[in-house]
């Protein structure tokens, strides 16, 4: 084919960067699909985790996989100072989601949660682990990532992941719940 109409060319370059921007826009939606799919599957090793320790108290004789021990620790219910459940953490070996509760609605801009809590407490840590990548203590794979979910500027989830220390899943907990009822004292104001 010969195309030397500019009209043709213009057609042609146009399609290729609808082409493009339908591959990327594509390729986003698998990552977030493929991202929720590894949550729904923490959720449902947790759900089956339950069932097994509750097998193991009502029958001796069944005891959960050591693998499932291993790959999942549970829920933790995140409070405000006044008792009222405002998230859950559900942690595994490899991860830690945080879930606000429905009835709480957070949004990403209130603050402290971009400058504190992004900004100091994850972003701390991300940076050890950048340091900790450069020297060759961790591999690239290892460190630590965090990735937040909304609908609109509403947080739907915090997920972590490589966190690799209980220090820090105790940390990432208490500085995310302080976080949470700051801002929830923020957006009443």
């Amino acid at each position: 084919m010969d195309y030397n109409s500019e009209d043709e060319i213009r057609d042609i370059l146009e399609l290729r960067e609808w082409i493009s921007e339908e591959i990327d826009k594509r390729q986003k939606e698998v990552e977030k699909l493929t991202q929720n799919l590894r949550i729904l599957d923490s959720l449902v090793k947790q759900s089956s985790f339950s069932k097994a320790s509750h097998l193991v108290s009502s029958s001796s004789s069944k005891m959960p996989s050591q693998q499932s021990m291993q790959e999942t620790a549970g829920v933790i219910p995140m409070k405000a100072p006044d008792n009222q459940i405002i998230a859950n953490a559900h942690v595994t070996q490899d991860e830690l989601v945080i879930i606000p509760s429905e009835e709480i609605s957070l949004d990403f801009e209130t603050q402290p949660f971009k400058s504190f809590f992004l900004g100091r407490i994850i972003g701390g840590m991300e940076s050890q682990d950048s340091s900790d990548v450069k020297s060759g203590k961790i591999s690239q794979g290892s460190a630590i990532s965090c990735m937040v979910n909304k609908e609109g500027n509403k947080i739907i989830e915090i997920l972590i992941k490589n966190y690799r220390q209980k220090e820090r899943v105790n940390e990432i907990i208490s500085t995310a719940t302080w976080s949470f009822s700051r801002m929830i004292e923020n957006s009443r104001k």
